[in-house]
């Protein structure tokens, strides 16, 4: 049997091989990522930008003023006397200002202030390459609008975070407000050196003057101080502040908005002012002392206008009469320092000098305690009078021992039998021991304090003689109670303090208590005038005939004084002369040096 054939399947046709990839060139290649990469760190910006952007600042904090309080000390006549804390004045608009003001800031911080949209993309870019070039920050890109935000919404934090905040709140500014709305925000908010904030406050500052008066040169002056408003106040170095200037107005010059022969009309005429402003006002001691007093009377939670009793043309006076006096007498008679105060009789104080130069030393020596030496006897002899003793009592000056004690007189001379007016005329040492043994020396120091002496004095008869201390201002103003009559005089410096807005929030008055009998205080101004007409005091003779007071020299000749009242003058004042370090002068008595300096502070 035949087999039929196997059959046979069909051949396949073999696939083609798969055609290998097309290669990319690197170029290529290097285009993808990069665009993936911008398209990642576009989200990654954007994330970045939108976290930062939920954590700004609310909008209506714009002009919320987080700072301590400013205060402003003005003198008696209403004058500007020293600024404390954190100084504002007057919001002034862009329109109200003189154009070279506004001029001026943009010229040296923003030229392109009204070209740019909040962000000045030429002036970053610019930065940028001076900083690299130089190696160092030489240059900063920030626009005035960029600085408003950084001033009214952030801090100085050098940060990625402040720096985007920054720039999205300079773009809302921008969008929100107009360019000199911005200009005006800027003017009233930045720092400007001395505690001052804003244009208007810096003007009054430095010049004495709203920002609506300022010159061009005063401008010019003010808007260099942006640049580091520490350094450069006219006050700390006024030969900077000018150098300054000079770059301001070359810059307002280079921006069109003053001709050059204006800039140097200005600088002829405006740098010899700058040397003046950085003489110190008058009575920094005083003011110092206001404002550490100022919280015993008021909470420090707002801004203050405290008016004081400071005259101030009598305190540059007394300033420059204890400087003369000192470099006069200071070198051959050893006298380093010196302070004074003078008050009206009810206690106000009218001057006050801590020393012969504050920009040398802020010590004020008018409040530091000293031994008066015989300026304390009067209290002796008061005492002596509220017991029943009078002008014309007699007193034994002979030899007085207490146990080791043996008092002596300066000139180691005894007079026998003495009144009372003689005793303290010549401000002889054992009457007066005597007489605090009688009347017994707690009476004493009793009565100085009932007076205003606020120092703890020891209880043992050196005291009589001026052992313990006390400080010049509560001397003179225990003084001053005999002056007026035996009523209250304690020193004060603040007639009354009100807010920023004129609100009254303590009005001083003067206590006027009677604290010794007016026959008595009469009779002690007759013995302290004889002090002047034949006793240790008569150098003050030249004071006129209303002149009254007493002398003091304490052992080694440390501290001399003199202290007393002109009644035709109406004035109490106060003299301390001496070294810091305790050191003796060359026989300076209170009957001396001070004597001749307290005559002509009481001369006009």
């Amino acid at each position: 049997m035949t087999r039929a054939p196997l059959s046979h399947s069909p051949k396949k046709t073999p696939r083609p091989a798969p055609m290998p990839p097309p290669r990319r060139s690197w170029g290529r290649r290097l285009l993808i990522w990069l665009a993936a990469g911008a398209v990642w760190g576009g989200v990654a910006v954007g994330a970045v930008i939108a976290f930062y952007a939920l954590q700004l600042p609310s909008i209506g904090a714009l002009m919320d003023e987080t700072r301590r309080p400013g205060i402003t000390l003005l003198a008696r006549d209403g004058s500007l006397l020293a600024t404390g804390g954190e100084f504002y004045a007057t919001p002034r608009a862009v329109r109200d200002l003189p154009p070279h003001v506004w001029q001026a800031v943009v010229a040296i911080e923003d030229r392109r202030f009204f070209n740019h949209f909040g962000i000045d993309i030429i002036g970053l870019t610019r930065a940028i390459v001076v900083n690299l070039t130089e190696g160092r920050s030489a240059q900063g890109g920030s626009t005035l609008t960029q600085q408003v935000a950084k001033n009214v919404f952030l801090t100085n934090e050098k940060s990625l975070k402040r720096k985007v905040q920054e720039a999205l709140l300079a773009l809302w500014l921008e969008r929100r407000y107009s360019k000199e709305q911005i200009l005006g925000i800027y003017l009233n908010r930045v720092y400007l050196g001395g505690g001052a904030w804003g244009i208007d406050a810096a003007s009054q500052r430095y010049f004495g003057k709203p920002a609506t008066q300022l010159n061009l040169y005063e401008a010019a002056a003010i808007a260099g101080l942006l640049r580091a408003p520490t350094r450069l106040t006219p006050i700390r170095d006024p030969v900077a502040t000018a150098g300054r200037a000079q770059v301001v107005l070359d810059a307002m010059v280079r921006a069109n908005f003053i001709p050059e022969a204006a800039a140097q009309a200005a600088i002829a005429s405006g740098a010899p002012m700058l040397g003046q402003i950085a003489a110190p006002r008058p009575g920094r001691h005083f003011a110092d002392w206001v404002m550490e007093e100022l919280g015993d009377i008021v909470p420090i939670d707002r801004d203050l206008v405290v008016q004081t009793t400071l005259d101030p043309a009598l305190q540059r006076q007394t300033e420059e009469k204890l400087a003369a006096m000192l470099a006069q007498e200071g070198g051959e008679r050893k006298i380093g320092e010196g302070a004074a105060v003078i008050l009206d009789p009810d206690g106000a104080i009218r001057a006050m000098v801590g020393g012969r130069d504050y920009r040398r030393s802020q010590f004020n020596r008018a409040l530091a305690p000293r031994q008066p030496g015989s300026s304390f006897k009067p209290f002796v002899f008061l005492a002596a009078m509220e017991a029943g003793w009078t002008a014309e009592s007699r007193v034994e000056d002979s030899p007085l021992r207490i146990g080791s004690w043996t008092p002596d007189n300066y000139d180691r001379r005894f007079r026998g039998s003495v009144s009372l007016s003689q005793a303290l005329a010549e401000s002889l040492n054992i009457p007066t021991v005597r007489l605090a043994q009688d009347v017994g020396i707690k009476k004493v120091i009793s009565l100085a304090h009932r007076l205003g002496i606020r120092a703890k004095l020891p209880a043992n008869l050196a005291v009589a003689l001026g052992a313990g201390e006390v400080t010049l201002l509560d001397l003179t103003g225990a003084y001053a109670a005999l002056a007026n009559g035996g009523k209250a005089a304690w020193p004060y410096g603040i007639l009354s303090i009100r807010d920023r807005a004129g609100a009254l929030l303590w009005q001083g008055e003067p206590i006027g208590d009677a604290l010794i009998d007016p026959p008595i205080a009469a009779s002690m101004r007759a013995m302290l005038r004889g002090v002047i007409t034949h006793g240790t005091g008569k150098a003050a003779g030249v004071a006129g005939e209303g002149a009254v007071g007493k002398s003091g020299t304490t052992s080694d000749y440390r501290d001399a004084w003199f202290v007393g009242w002109d009644s035709t003058q109406g004035r109490v004042a106060g003299v301390w002369l001496g070294n810091d370090d305790n050191s003796p002068m060359a026989r300076v008595t209170g009957g001396d040096v001070p004597a001749k300096l307290w005559a002509w502070l009481m001369l006009d």
